[in-house]
């Protein structure tokens, strides 16, 4: 075979190959309506717009649908109004126990944490130097008092003698001025006895108050001083809260302190406001200078702390009522929403649509509601949940408090949509299978 015809046969082979690749390359352009341009174009654009009208069709079905929703109606009651602020418990009273004489250490009485009594012996220091003192002060007086008595005797027998002049004048004048001086003597033996039994007394050491025993800071043994620390006791019932609020408010906490009889109610909540940890406090003082640095002044509020749970040093959230406003308008906190305005509500309408209604929130009330004192009217009802689903002129489906609204179901076009894309995924794999 001459060379022409090698040449040409390797042409025509490599023709047929690149046709065959392209025809499998291209298959599923055919499958999916590839060829015929025509047909795409008339035929399959009037397919697709008539998806489209039905797409939209669907739409406008569904947007016409009521939309379900939860109402609940405005309530008149009496609220409480609280100012809130963060606030330290306060010990009543805190004391740092040392003692008044030196000594060594006998005995620790009190167990770290217990509560104690005033008058407690919480601790002991070894009095026997102390009482030989005071023994020693008492047995001096004791002589004193003695030759006091020696030298009154003797005043009064001299002074029967005198007259009849057996004893002259000048020596009663002795007699006298030594008497004297042994009253003094004997009245300062017993301050000099009296001083030896309190400091034989303070080797009891003694709990100046009711209080919770801290730390001990020294062991039994140790030689003690005065400034020797040997516990802190805390009085924690009752207890302070300190806490302030900006001075704006001055005005009005000072009102309702006067006007209130001194008996303005205070709660202390936990730091997360979930529960209140003692309801029996009242305000007790309202400091009487403003921080110029802060804005703020200081109050201070008792609890009775029953149950212990307030402690010193803790932080709690403190709400001081100074008001009760009577029939004030009340929903429920989740029905407001914040807008770019302000806060509202959607209100539903007679025609059981509703409409965006501009509120003003007065203040909470409690965990879950508010005080509206603008903007609705006793028995206006407002949607609480599925306000995300709605807006202005929104037809509704009113449901009863409690119950929580469906969620929307899908449209009959997002249905075609996703069967269509769906299938067509489809087809391309098995194309590509093929």
């Amino acid at each position: 075979m001459s060379r022409f015809w090698k040449i040409a046969l390797i042409v025509i082979a490599v023709l047929v190959v690149g046709g065959v690749a392209f025809r499998l390359l291209h298959k599923p352009e055919a499958a999916n309506g590839g060829y015929g341009h025509h047909r795409e174009g008339g035929q399959g654009q009037q397919a697709s717009q008539g998806g489209s009208g039905q797409g939209q069709s669907g739409g406008n079905g569904q947007d016409n649908a009521p939309v379900p929703v939860t109402v609940e109606s405005t309530v008149k009651q009496n609220v409480p109004v609280y100012l809130t602020a963060l606030g330290t418990v306060t010990a009543l009273n805190n004391v740092t126990v040392n003692p008044e004489i030196g000594g060594q250490l006998w005995t620790i009485n009190f167990k770290e944490g217990q509560a104690v009594k005033k008058g407690d012996v919480i601790a002991q220091i070894d009095p026997r130097t102390y009482q030989a003192a005071y023994d020693q002060a008492v047995a001096k007086q004791k002589q004193d008092e003695a030759s006091l008595a020696t030298a009154i005797s003797t005043l009064d027998r001299n002074q029967q003698l005198v007259g009849k002049g057996y004893v002259a004048a000048l020596d009663m004048d002795t007699y006298r001025n030594n008497v004297a001086q042994l009253k003094a003597t004997v009245i300062a033996d017993e301050a000099a006895a009296r001083s030896a039994k309190v400091s034989l007394d303070f080797t009891r050491i003694i709990s100046p108050i009711d209080g919770v025993a801290g730390i001990r800071n020294v062991d039994p043994g140790n030689v003690v001083t005065t400034t020797t620390s040997i516990v802190t006791l805390t009085q924690i019932q009752p207890i302070y809260v300190i806490f302030s609020l900006p001075e704006q408010n001055l005005e009005t906490v000072r009102d309702a302190f006067q006007n209130g009889a001194n008996k303005l109610e205070v709660i202390a909540l936990d730091r997360t406001d979930s529960h209140p940890l003692d309801t029996s406090g009242f305000l007790q003082v309202v400091d009487n200078q403003i921080d110029t640095t802060t804005g703020t002044f200081k109050l201070r509020a008792q609890f009775n702390n029953p149950d212990s749970k307030l402690w010193q040093g803790q932080f709690v959230n403190v709400q001081l009522r100074v008001q009760t406003v009577a029939g004030g308008l009340v929903i429920p906190s989740q029905a407001v929403q914040r807008g770019p305005d302000g806060d509202y509500v959607y209100k539903l309408q007679s025609d059981q649509t509703v409409a965006m209604q501009p509120v003003t929130v007065a203040g909470e009330v409690g965990d879950s509601h508010v005080m509206i004192s603008k903007g609705l009217d006793d028995g206006d009802q407002v949607v609480t949940e599925g306000q995300f689903r709605l807006k202005p002129g929104s037809k509704v489906q009113a449901l009863k408090p409690g119950q929580v609204p469906a969620a929307p179901a899908a449209s009959d076009a997002d249905k075609k949509k996703w069967k269509k894309q769906g299938g067509g995924r489809r087809g391309n794999g098995g194309g590509g299978g093929g």
